[in-house]
């Protein structure tokens, strides 16, 4: 039986009744088999029950909760059934004498994607972009190499995304382009969307690092923090080129969403309501569960299972010094 993400928009309770999970609401009682599920989203106000979340924790299943205005509030985080006490040494061991060298590469394989994400439109007449592939191509290479210091990797990641914010000029419409990344809370259609979607990628990724032994609160290009699992932060860095922004160009350039229809009038359009944020959700899913073949596994895999391999790629790094490089669109692994 397929597990699958099941994604909650109104206020009701939340139970456990016999192997399933009961949600109530205004409208009835509603039920799911708890094998199907693999994560649980919640964009209202939730009650839960401690037994529900006993048999959550029993299946490793994560719950997320987000404001009224979409922002990421936090997670149930299951207790730990994957724990390697020699990874998280050699994880930490790791960040202190080899943290920018795994900074540079995660910059470098989001760098990549970006340009194969931008090169699409390229080859289909945009030919403005041509001095943004370049400076991806064969810029940031030399930049990343001359650099030593995490901050100086950091602004230097800090330009990539300047750069390709000022690509959206020439391939989208005139109301979703963003002079600069406004997060919290966003000033526009765009930065609602980005904001939005990095947050389902974050949150898609804590799950799929819960699968697998490494430790969330060890990170390398983002700073480690008590108040958030940054390794997620880490490794979704890649993905967000070909998940969240190809989600995005593709909904707005085939106006699937719209300004006046999608987003919250009375927050000058810089919120998603209700109908956007379930259409955005819906072709989010279908893209992080598209499936490809993999170049190295000779199998199809979808973009989700990508991420838990990324962790995978680097626990081998940690453990026996394989060479990490995160996950390439082009090359498809």
């Amino acid at each position: 039986m397929k597990e699958e993400s099941k994604y909650i928009f109104s206020k009701g309770d939340l139970s456990r009744k016999d192997f399933s999970i009961q949600y109530k609401n205004e409208k009835g009682n509603f039920y799911l088999p708890i094998e199907k599920v693999r994560e649980l989203y919640c964009f209202n106000d939730i009650t839960l029950s401690t037994k529900l979340l006993e048999i959550l924790s029993k299946a490793g299943i994560t719950v997320n909760f987000f404001n009224y205005y979409g922002n990421y509030v936090g997670t149930f985080y299951p207790k730990e059934s994957l724990i390697s006490g020699n990874l998280v040494v050699n994880q930490a061991f790791t960040y202190s004498n080899n943290r920018e060298k795994i900074a540079k590469v995660f910059v470098m394989g989001m760098a990549n994607n970006i340009y194969f994400t931008l090169y699409h439109y390229y080859r289909h007449g945009t030919n403005e972009l041509k001095d943004i592939l370049d400076f991806y191509k064969q810029k940031v290479p030399k930049l990343l190499n001359k650099v030593t210091d995490i901050k100086e990797i950091l602004a230097i990641e800090g330009r990539i995304w300047s750069e390709f914010y000022s690509s959206f000029q020439y391939f989208l419409p005139e109301e979703f382009l963003m002079n600069k990344r406004v997060k919290r809370p966003p000033d526009n259609p765009m930065n609602a969307l980005v904001s939005f979607g990095n947050t389902l990628l974050y949150t898609k990724t804590i799950a799929q690092i819960y699968r697998t032994h490494l430790n969330q609160t060890i990170s390398f290009l983002h700073e480690p923090s008590e108040a958030r699992f940054s390794l997620s932060l880490d490794l979704s860095e890649a993905f967000k080129p070909i998940i969240v922004y190809k989600t995005i160009f593709e909904l707005v350039n085939n106006e699937k969403i719209k300004v006046d229809k999608h987003f919250e009038k009375k927050y000058n359009y810089a919120l998603l309501n209700e109908e956007g944020k379930k259409l955005f959700i819906d072709s989010f899913e279908e893209r992080l569960n598209q499936t490809f073949m993999h170049s190295k596994l000779k199998r199809q895999i979808s973009y989700q299972h990508a991420i838990k391999l990324d962790g995978y790629k680097l626990i081998k790094y940690i453990m026996e010094g394989k060479e990490f490089t995160p996950f390439n669109i082009e090359e498809k692994q």
